[in-house]
């Protein structure tokens, strides 16, 4: 049984804003104790706000030094064709908070820049918080750096928005990034996988276009829907597909493209296991989600096809919650893994994400304890990790490659 397909095309791109519009968003008064509620008109005249594309600032420094942030989430990592590593986290809060933060590394991960971009989309010219909350550096086949990210008013405002900024020089002393583009409603976490056919595939949350009628802080149960951005012209333009519907907190889904032609979409759900949806026309439509036989903490996880033809899979594996985070094998197309090698075993590591350069090293970036609440005694919290190894070490366990990196610091919060 297949969903219903849900097509929009997207070929217009917002890029002016009416003036007009800012001076009524921003004649509204912000909420205190003493401001009612805003009626439902005001919050969507509010909600255009998102629309706005946001600055790339690249010159972030004093303001957003890590001395100054008091929470960390980590977003991504990817390799630009030169070999810088570049790193994107998540400051503020996972909420209403929330902004985007972006370092580099140009010796193999051993030291790292202070943060050299910053997308903060909050202004005093909106009455409430205008979040950048997850997105994904991606390195496409012509060796250009995406940047996708997420803009929403509040922590989510019923439609959300993907965006895209993409650098064609990410090796430069001085990169230069794209004005901001939106893609379409919804939003995304994870990296798009280039087909053997030539597509990109772009997982989406929300995917279906256009979404229910929003409001900022909508409490009513808008289902997640799983779907896919597809182009078949490098990134020029992009069609959504989709609706796969999942448990609650269904989202931050992954796509590889099996074997024998199919992909397989797996999905974070609060199910106890990922969810998974698969298809046979290149993403055009999908089959009934159903549980996989992978289980899950209720946390994003990482899946990829290596230059071997083998599946990696980064995710909590014989967890106590959020522990344990491991890299998995499987040389059977994903029917089955093997127990791999434990990466952090500690309570409250998560968010994992990677990439295999064309060494064959694979590097993995992910947080710990981002709130402080797993080692309340200490003074340090807040940390941004990195992983190194190769896919012998996956097979055999252990580090038989003799470069495996565990638990490396990228940053951390200042101590408390």
């Amino acid at each position: 049984m297949r969903t219903t397909t849900h097509t929009t095309t997207i070929t217009t791109i917002i890029t002016t804003i009416i003036t007009a519009t800012i001076i009524n968003i921003a004649s509204i008064a912000p909420l205190s104790a003493a401001t009612p509620d805003y009626t439902p008109a005001e919050l969507r005249k509010i909600a255009e706000a998102a629309l706005v594309p946001p600055v790339i600032n690249t010159s972030p420094l004093p303001k957003y030094d890590m001395s100054t942030q008091d929470y960390v989430m980590t977003l991504t990592t990817e390799r630009s064709p030169g070999g810088r590593i570049w790193a994107a986290w998540i400051g503020g809060q996972d909420g209403p908070l929330a902004f985007l933060l972006a370092a580099t590394s140009d010796d193999n991960g051993k030291t790292w820049s202070k943060p050299r971009l910053v997308i903060d989309a909050h202004s005093p010219n909106v009455p409430l918080p205008r979040s950048v909350i997850i997105g994904n550096f991606w390195t496409d086949p012509l060796g250009r750096l995406w940047l996708f990210f997420d803009q929403s008013m509040t922590h989510f405002d019923g439609r959300a928005g993907l965006w895209f900024t993409l650098c064609e020089n990410p090796d430069a002393p001085d990169p230069k990034w794209s004005p901001p583009k939106r893609i379409a409603h919804g939003c995304m976490l994870n990296k798009p996988t280039v087909l053997s056919s030539g597509e990109w595939i772009l997982p989406v949350t929300f995917a279906r276009n256009p979404v229910y009628d929003w409001t900022v802080n909508r409490k009513s149960g808008q289902p997640a829907l799983q779907g896919v951005g597809i182009s078949t012209d490098e990134g020029k333009s992009w069609k959504l597909h989709g609706a796969v519907e999942a448990p609650p907190w269904a989202l931050e889904g992954m796509v590889v493209e099996l074997n024998d032609g199919r992909l397989w979409m797996l999905i974070r759900t609060n199910a106890g296991f990922l969810w998974e949806s698969f298809s046979s026309d290149k993403g055009a439509t999908w089959g009934k989600g159903a549980r996989s036989k992978i289980a899950s903490p209720g946390a994003r996880f990482f899946i990829r096809r290596l230059a071997s033809g083998n599946l990696l899979l980064v995710n909590h594996y014989n967890f106590d919650g959020r522990s344990h985070l491991t890299a998995q094998l499987s040389t059977d197309d994903g029917k089955t893994w093997n127990k791999g090698l434990l990466l952090d075993p500690r309570k409250g590591v998560s968010y994992p994400d990677g990439v295999q350069d064309k060494d064959g090293a694979i590097w993995i970036i992910y947080d710990y304890d981002r709130l402080g609440i797993e080692n309340p005694d200490s003074a340090s919290h807040g940390y941004i990790h990195m992983a190194k190894f190769r896919e012998e070490d996956i097979a055999r366990r252990k580090n038989v490659s003799g470069a495996v990196v565990l638990r490396h610091v990228i940053d951390r919060l200042s101590p408390r």
